[in-house]
């Protein structure tokens, strides 16, 4: 329940004065002079796993033997997470396709968990002078860990580093239904599908899997505006089933035949006691019901993932795809955006979005849930453990 002092409660943390008032979107020009690329990071070395891995979970208590037990899927490969890489080639994207729209706008990066860290890309930043920031959260959906925790970082990074008051900090929408995010995964099912298909599979054989992170159901719950009526699995599970249902619709209108593939959106990667709710179903058991459905071939979506990061390299590609051979299926794995061009581009309209100042009824959305918010609206994403802390790019709480 939000406390009645704070329903009229409209300031928003280190925001830019067109932001400052906690409009749902901002319309007007604003003058941004450097583009923040916020990762979750990742280990880049075997040593670097435990450390990285409490960084993760710094605040909860978890002893490193239980890590441990998380550790061995980073080790798998050489401890080296490939996330850090994929940051480093979308920067490098990015950069390249701002120099095309002749857009003068350095990008710095730091993470969440692992160097580079964000204390370092804003103090970089503001040492070079640029002290208006907008920021691009490298996650698409509405939930705690994708974004709210990523606006409570800036605020702590702002106020750790003595910049509060001269550096102001806003953020991008959510992105899950841009596109430019949403095409690369309509072309993989597209391929998906038709690789099936020429194989002599019929389509009522054929079975589509949308992934994405499992979360505990509470902080489902809260994710996305209290008063959206969103259901179970609030906005962050309906955010992944309207997104879904448009690369059907997307993938049916060039294959007809795809109107009879099933699909379902599942969950992977739940890390929680088995005592605590989380997302259901896991992607593994969905697979192995589905031979007795009839089912002779799936297709794995992640879509709930931005790039080919330790969730998809090891759920999807190593657990996910055994499941499916032990249950007799033959499986594809699509491609995450990574750094296709035409999410790159996307993830650049968005910014021109709030450098133009761009009305929301132009704003390009996939889904009717969009165009999602420039400001979080008050109570947005809370952290059922943590309660609400300090957040940028939102009204309070």
């Amino acid at each position: 329940m939000i406390p009645e002092a704070q329903k009229h409660d409209v300031s928003v943390l280190h925001a830019s004065p067109a932001a400052a008032a906690g409009p749902a979107h901002v319309e007007v020009p604003v003058a941004y002079d450097g583009l923040l690329l916020a990762g979750f990071g990742g280990p880049e070395g075997q040593d670097d796993v435990i450390p990285f891995l409490r960084n993760v979970t710094r605040g909860r208590g978890i002893p490193d033997e239980r890590l441990e037990e998380v550790a061995h899927h980073y080790r798998h490969f050489g401890g080296i997470s490939p996330i850090n890489a994929q940051n480093r080639s979308l920067k490098a994207a990015l950069e390249a396709e701002l120099a095309r729209r002749t857009i003068d706008l350095p990008v710095y990066w730091g993470n969440r968990n692992w160097a580079p860290y964000l204390e370092e890309a804003v103090t970089d930043a503001a040492a070079s002078g640029h002290t208006n920031l907008l920021a691009l959260a490298t996650s698409a959906y509405s939930s705690f860990s994708s974004c709210r925790q990523y606006r409570e970082d800036f605020a702590r990074v702002l106020e750790a580093t003595d910049l509060a008051g001269t550096v102001t900090i806003d953020k991008v929408r959510q992105f899950f239904d841009h596109p430019g995010f949403v095409q690369p995964f309509i072309d993989g099912v597209r391929d998906a599908v038709a690789g099936f298909l020429d194989e002599g599979i019929s389509a009522e054989a054929i079975r589509v899997l949308f992934s994405t992170h499992s979360i505990p159901t509470a902080d489902a719950e809260r994710s996305g505006p209290r008063d959206r009526g969103f259901g179970d699995g609030g906005a962050y599970a309906a955010q992944h089933l309207a997104v879904a249902e448009v690369v059907m619709a997307a993938v049916t209108a060039e294959i007809p035949a795809a109107a009879q593939i099933g699909w379902e959106l599942v969950y992977q990667s739940r890390s929680g006691p088995p005592t605590q709710p989380w997302l259901e179903p896991d992607v593994n058991d969905v697979i192995a019901g589905l031979p007795a459905a009839g089912v002779q071939a799936v297709a794995i979506v992640p879509l709930g993932f931005m790039s080919d990061h330790m969730e998809v390299l090891w759920d999807l590609d190593t657990e996910a795809t055994d499941a499916a051979a032990e249950a007799g299926l033959r499986s594809v794995r699509t491609p995450t955006p990574g750094i296709d061009p035409t999410f790159v581009a996307g993830l650049v309209d968005l910014v021109e979005e709030r450098l133009n100042g761009t009305p929301s009824a132009d704003r390009p959305h996939a889904t009717a849930l969009g165009p999602w918010f420039d400001v979080c609206r008050p109570a947005c994403c809370e952290n059922i453990r943590a309660g609400f802390k300090p957040a940028v790019s939102g009204i309070a709480p």
